[in-house]
């Protein structure tokens, strides 16, 4: 089994000579006579230049193929023997990744899992963010909660910035908020997912966790890429941490946006999530508030669902962009909304309405053209956010 990586660089490059540097200087490296006697061996541990590829803007792509034995089955030892000197070398970007299926770890719920928890097979899944991000309180958490779970919600997560803060510590807003998410479960027979911002230095995060889950946290949120793909890993490996876990997207800008460095958000969000036990991945929709590509949009939804991890677009969703976000995905997608649930001009409760409403006329083909939407929860949204 091997590792394949595709190495963009700009006009001017010699990619061919770029891709032997990386192909030698991230493997064995060089050798002399006094070791000939290890000879075969080392070069077991070589990569190699598989192809080089020009692009119509003049851009090269050199594919070097790495021997899998010099990794570890996980996202730490792959990005270090595929970029890690290398990423501070100049101009280079790691625009794909193949790796062999059974590399890293598969989701433990993903997408089927996912739906058999909340027992809803046959649409997008709708989520919402708490907001404000900052300065609710435990009990704040727990009325809105309240309003957007009784309306229908499936999934609802803390923002990516609240951490375990005095305002409101991480413990004590699952307290406020588990007997909500069981009395709708007896009500109305609907189990809804929080997933509860985990964080905290690597031991302790992976024992937060475990407190978290023994008392009654259904998912996690976790900021894998300030934590880190092991930090992943090890909650996804752990049998006592056996819920649902959401990958958050915070700093992939850092190591993605630029276009002649780093990698593509394809890679980070698409393929080390997917080989990293996610079971969903959050990414800006290209329709959304952040500046996104369509196309590597597209790659990652394509590259998570090939290993039943859910995809998640989020930032700006509202119910507007349904009839787009349906033609892009169709049922198998969590739509995601922060402001586009909380900031509903009614209450966040008709945020969520306002959602199955727009899941309700795409399903009947009806238009989204505002006058022919009647008064309710949808037209208020239609109001305020538009289509776009």
């Amino acid at each position: 089994m091997t590792i394949e990586v595709d190495y963009r660089f700009p006009p001017g490059v010699d990619a061919e000579r770029q891709g032997k540097v990386i192909a030698i200087g991230q493997t064995a490296g060089t050798w002399d006579a006094r070791f000939s006697h290890r000879e075969e061996i080392m070069r077991s541990h070589l990569g190699e230049v598989i192809e080089i590829k020009t692009e119509e803007k003049g851009e090269s792509i050199a594919t070097v193929r790495f021997p899998e034995i010099n990794v570890e089955n996980d996202i730490s030892s792959l990005l270090t023997m595929i970029f890690g000197k290398y990423s501070m070398a100049g101009v280079g970007k790691v625009v794909g990744l193949r790796l062999d299926e059974n590399y890293g770890k598969f989701p433990r719920f993903g997408i089927g899992g996912i739906r058999k928890l909340l027992k809803v097979y046959n649409r997008p899944l709708i989520m919402a963010i708490y907001k404000p991000a900052l300065g609710l309180s435990a009990t704040d958490h727990a009325n809105i909660l309240e309003q957007v779970a009784l309306a229908g919600l499936d999934i609802i997560k803390d923002d990516e910035i609240m951490a375990d803060l005095e305002v409101a510590p991480t413990l004590k807003r699952l307290e406020a908020c588990y007997p909500i998410l069981e009395r709708v479960k007896q009500e109305t027979g609907r189990t809804v997912l929080y997933a509860v911002n985990v964080t905290g230095s690597a031991t302790e995060l992976i024992k937060k966790a475990k407190i978290l889950v023994e008392n009654g946290a259904n998912a996690l949120l976790l900021n894998v890429l300030t934590y880190g793909f092991s930090v992943l890993e090890a909650l996804a490996a752990d049998s006592d941490i056996n819920v649902p876990i959401f990958a958050h997207p915070a700093f992939a800008g850092a190591m993605c946006a630029s276009p002649d460095t780093g990698l593509a958000y394809s890679v980070v969000l698409g393929t080390l999530m997917a080989h990293g036990g996610a079971d969903a991945v959050l990414y800006p929709a290209h329709y959304g508030s952040l500046p996104f590509d369509a196309v590597e949009e597209g790659k990652i939804r394509d590259i998570l669902r090939s290993r039943n991890v859910f995809p998640v677009p989020s930032a700006g969703i509202h119910p507007g962009i349904v009839p787009q976000a349906l033609k892009d995905y169709g049922n198998d997608v969590i739509l995601n909304a922060g402001t586009g649930i909380m900031d509903h001009p009614e209450n966040p409760g008709a945020g969520v309405k306002a959602f199955f409403e727009a899941l309700e006329r795409c399903e009947n083909q009806e238009s989204f053209e505002l006058e022919k939407v009647p008064a309710g929860a949808l037209r208020q949204a239609l109001e305020k956010w538009g289509t776009k």
